[in-house]
Order: C-alpha cells, then sequence, then structure tokens
C-alpha cells in the first residue's frame, strides 16, 4: 500500500474514533471519563492495524507523533470534550502517543511485539479505570495515587487476554505463559505509576518483558 494512502487511512480511522467518542457523550450523554477511555481503546487498536498497512516504521510513527502535539493542544484549551480528564494535572493523554512511537520504532521488526505490548494499556489500563471506578471496593494508595484491587485484577485479567491473543495472532511461541507474565508486569507497573505516567511505564514494561522473554529469553 502507498505509504500516503496507509497515512489518510490512519487518521481517518483515529479522527472516527474521536468523532464517535464526542457523539457519545453529546448525544448520549456518556461522561468524559467514560469517553475518554472508549478513545483510549479505539486508538489503541491502531497498532494492529498499522503493522498491516504500513511498509516502514518510518511512516508508522507519523499519526502517533502528529498526535502528541494534538493531545498537548487538547490538553492545554480543553478541545475535545470527549477526552478532557476531570484531572488537569494528568498527562495521560500526551504520554499514550510518545509510548506509542517509541513501541513502534523500536518493535517494528516484531509485529507480534508490538501489538502485544501496547495490548496492556490499551485494554487493561482502560478496563481498570472502568471496573475500579464502578466496582472498587477495596483501595490502596501508592505515591500519591489511589486504586482499587478490582481495578487493579480488571488490569491483569483484561492485559492478559489481548496480549495472548496479539502474540497467538502472530505466531510468537509460548504466547499464554509469556501474555500472563507480561499482564502481571503491566498491573505492577501501573499500580506504582502516579500522575499519568501509567501510560509510559505500562507499554515500557510489556515491551522489555516481551523482548526478554519471547526473543532473548
Amino acid at each position: 500500500m502507498s505509504p500516503w494512502l496507509a497515512l489518510v487511512i490512519s487518521f481517518a480511522y483515529v479522527f472516527l474514533v474521536l468523532a464517535i467518542g464526542e457523539g457519545l457523550r453529546r448525544r448520549l450523554g456518556y461522561s468524559s471519563d467514560f469517553t475518554r477511555k472508549f478513545i483510549h481503546v479505539g486508538v489503541g487498536m491502531f497498532s494492529l492495524l498499522a503493522v498491516f498497512i504500513f511498509e516502514r516504521r518510518e511512516w508508522a510513527i507519523i499519526p502517533p507523533t502528529a498526535f502528541i502535539l494534538i493531545n498537548l493542544l487538547d490538553w492545554r484549551f480543553g478541545l475535545l470534550q470527549a477526552m478532557t480528564s476531570s484531572d488537569r494535572s494528568n498527562l495521560g493523554t500526551v504520554y499514550f502517543p510518545i509510548s506509542f512511537a517509541v513501541i513502534i520504532w523500536f518493535l517494528w521488526d516484531h509485529p507480534g511485539l508490538l501489538v502485544g505490548s501496547l495490548m496492556p494499556l490499551t485494554w487493561g489500563d482502560a478496563m481498570a479505570a472502568v471496573i475500579g471506578r464502578r466496582l472498587g471496593r477495596h483501595h490502596y494508595t501508592v505515591l500519591g495515587s489511589t486504586r482499587s484491587l478490582e481495578g487493579s485484577l480488571a488490569l491483569l485479567v483484561c492485559a492478559a487476554l489481548p496480549t495472548s491473543l496479539a502474540l497467538a495472532l502472530f505466531g510468537v511461541t509460548n504466547w499464554l505463559p509469556v501474555a500472563c507474565v507480561v499482564a502481571v508486569g503491566a498491573t505492577v507497573a501501573e499500580a506504582l505509576s502516579p500522575w499519568g505516567t501509567d501510560n509510559l511505564t505500562i507499554p515500557a514494561v510489556s515491551a522489555a518483558l516481551l523482548a526478554w522473554l519471547a526473543v532473548g529469553g
């Protein structure tokens, strides 16, 4: 596929996800906390699309790199309410595309690991927030950030399942035990990461574990 066509498809996909999120907020009354997680998952799944439509990493990192600036402007000026956090000190939406671009650059030659390392952040982190907010009853505080055991358990499960599917899809050996170890690492990373930095630490730990277990191990 032409890299220019791949770019058009990429930006069209992301802006469609953003538009749906904004529509859910405006027309159906969903909170910005929910729509932000909807967008989080939708944009995170772009990793699967990227490895199929781009031939080179130099082109594939253009969309996430562009959204570093776009999300920074949105964080500063509140351009898209569906993506706005109630905590204005939280730069998680900016950290997300930074992680995306770094993972694409360093793991481009290993598409299974690329997609797999972003699944704990894409699904696990999103579901941890949703489940923790709705069902969280047992809370704990680390480095000034309070989370719930229910949310952490949701992260563990919702990181392991999509990561295992991604690894299996791309033929990574021992995909199930590897995915489980990655899910545990991602859960610990999230618990120890304050102020939205989990959008940096979860994919970093996931990528490091995958590189060690699936390549180096």
